[in-house]
């Protein structure tokens, strides 16, 4: 999942711009889902719904967005679970292990040789380093994993605020074309009322 979500930000972006402000939205729908990446399935739901307004196209962002960062998390609930559960499954050894010694014990009446509590103590420590030997791990990949999950969301929300901003510059841009378009020259009221008398 990681690696799908790995992409060049700024080279998407300007590929993005390029098309954008050309005016080819189906250029840019096809160019995001070319790219299997979260951002590009974000920004291709967006451009799909800019006929329906600003408001569509935040309301369909956000609805991908929450879906993208839900793919990107899903799994790593499984690592914090084997993170935290290992190390207590070893300790959960530890005690069994501990058991069998002090058992050892009370069936000898106390007189036992080293090689009757061994059994006990050898599993007692061979269940701890085997939970802490999973535990370690997976706490440090989970660790890993969460912080670049952290960096795509944040890539997502700055690429898709962008994306609200040129959207939003282009609806713009026609109504500032228009005002210019239709106020009146400098002079042509006075000439109009001179010509009148």
């Amino acid at each position: 999942m990681l690696r799908k979500a790995a992409l060049d930000m700024g080279e998407f972006m300007r590929k993005l711009r390029s098309l954008f402000h050309r005016g080819e939205f189906s250029a840019v729908q096809a160019f995001c889902e070319e790219k299997d990446a979260p951002i590009a399935n974000i920004i291709a739901r967006g451009i799909a719904k800019h006929a329906q307004g600003p408001e569509k196209v935040k309301e369909a962002i956000e609805n991908a967005g929450r879906e993208e960062v839900y793919h990107l998390e899903k799994r790593l609930s499984l690592l914090a679970s084997l993170s935290g559960i290992a190390p207590m499954l070893g300790f959960l050894g530890t005690v069994t292990g501990m058991i069998a010694a002090f058992h050892a014990v009370e069936t000898n009446n106390g007189v036992v040789s080293p090689a009757d509590l061994a059994g006990g103590v050898w599993e007692a420590l061979l269940t701890t380093a085997f939970g802490l030997g999973v535990g370690i791990p997976a706490l440090a990949f989970y660790n890993w994993f969460v912080t670049m999950v952290g960096k795509f969301v944040h890539e997502m929300e700055v690429t898709s605020t962008e994306f609200i901003d040129m959207l939003e510059g282009a609806e713009l841009a026609p109504k500032r074309t228009e005002k210019k378009q239709t106020a009146p020259a400098q002079g042509e009221d006075d000439d109009y009322f001179r010509r009148k008398g």
